[in-house]
């Protein structure tokens, strides 16, 4: 005659461990990160999203050859007489820029031929604050 109330004693724990209060959620937003030694990581991206980034293997007046791009290959950026040069967030000109220079470019690809071409190189100390990109 015991264990004629255990499956019913059983079924009532069960249920009662089930009925359990439970924890909810934090409703709270996490802290921000602290960054403030190396700034907005994503302001650098945001701004030169779409641009071509690479380090300059070559240079010359019609051309500039960048290596350590994204598509893992060297590529070549012709540039034209309205090509706009920033450096150290001013205006410069081609003769500041030299082999080994980080720097963003602003490219156009011809449909045709799959020419790139520059309209706008970047480079320099403060690239990511740089105005008007």
């Amino acid at each position: 005659m015991k264990w004629k109330w255990m499956p019913t004693i059983m079924m009532v724990l069960g249920a009662l461990s089930m009925a359990a209060p439970t924890v909810g959620q934090d409703e709270k937003a996490p802290p921000p990160p602290k960054n403030a030694r190396f700034g907005d990581p994503s302001g650098t991206a945001r701004m030169y999203e779409g641009n071509l980034y690479g380090v300059i293997k070559a240079i010359n007046w019609n051309e500039i050859v960048l290596t350590k791009t994204a598509a893992g290959t060297d590529q070549s950026i012709k540039l034209l007489k309205k090509t706009k040069f920033v450096q150290d967030g001013k205006s410069s000109s081609l003769d500041k820029f030299k082999i080994g220079d980080q720097i963003y470019i602003d490219i156009d690809k011809n449909k045709k031929t799959g020419e790139l071409s520059a309209k706008k190189v970047t480079g320099g100390v403060g690239v990511a604050q740089i105005p008007g990109s």
